[in-house]
């Protein structure tokens, strides 16, 4: 079904092979955008795009490394050209290389920086001259309630912390240009990432998800689409006065 309180627009979604970048694209798609579904494998991508265009909808593979500035350069100009100018971006890419302090190494710490936070800032600052000349833009970066702080994540949720201060940032330095940023924090959401840190602390998934869904005020774990839901809001059209914020999409109040 089309959104009709939005335009169709050009949308980035970067990390869309699987997980939550998978359901933005497909939300986003469904919403009558176009779709650029972007990973590090192209042809990772390809069971989102056809699971767009099998809906009727609109989308493209397209592989790059988001911690590449060269990379990110090709694919935004790629996009422009093959599917129009970019003016609607969600940076979801992300990787995890979880360990306790004294056992994670600068290779696990720039990494997961590179592709969060430098990932993140390098398509937006690819994508945003498409928005200021378009008078119209909408970023959502996905942050996490890692940012609050998680054990055995001192990385990853130093780059989630510092995602809300860039989608801050942006608001304020972008928003006379009719472009609103915004970020999501998910908390607990099945994915392959949420089955990679129960295989990590070395607990069957199963009790790990009961574990995590006793702390939840509403009585369930999340899930991707939970996430797509929120984004879907904020890159229409009538969600431009809201900007700057950090919305946590974690089934109660987080601090």
């Amino acid at each position: 079904m089309t959104d009709t309180t939005s335009a169709a627009r050009v949308a980035v979604v970067t990390g869309a092979a699987r997980g939550i970048g998978a359901a933005i694209a497909l939300r986003l798609a469904a919403d009558g955008h176009a779709v650029a579904v972007v990973d590090l494998d192209e042809a990772a991508c390809a069971e989102t795009v056809d699971a767009i265009t099998a809906k009727g909808g609109t989308a493209m593979a397209v592989g790059c490394d988001v911690s590449s500035e060269e990379a990110v350069a090709a694919a935004v100009e790629r996009i422009a050209a093959e599917l129009g100018a970019p003016t609607v971006l969600v940076n979801n890419a992300g990787v995890l290389r979880d360990n306790l302090l004294f056992k994670m190494t600068v290779d696990d710490w720039d990494t997961v920086m590179n592709v969060h936070l430098r990932g993140a800032f390098l398509m937006a600052r690819a994508v945003q001259a498409h928005m200021v000349a378009a008078k119209f833009g909408r970023i959502v970066n996905l942050s996490s309630t890692s940012a609050l702080g998680n054990r055995g994540q001192a990385n990853y949720a130093a780059a989630k912390a510092g995602m809300q201060g860039f989608t801050k940032t942006l608001a304020i330095e972008l928003g006379k240009f009719g472009v609103t940023a915004n970020a999501i924090a998910p908390g607990f959401i099945e994915t392959a990432m949420t089955r990679a840190t129960a295989e990590r602390v070395g607990v069957d998934f199963d009790a790990f998800r009961e574990a995590a869904i006793s702390q939840i005020p509403v009585g369930r774990s999340g899930q991707p689409e939970d996430i797509a839901a929120v984004a879907s809001f904020l890159v229409r059209e009538d969600a431009g006065f809201v900007s700057g914020q950090v919305i946590y999409a974690a089934g109660g109040p987080r601090d």
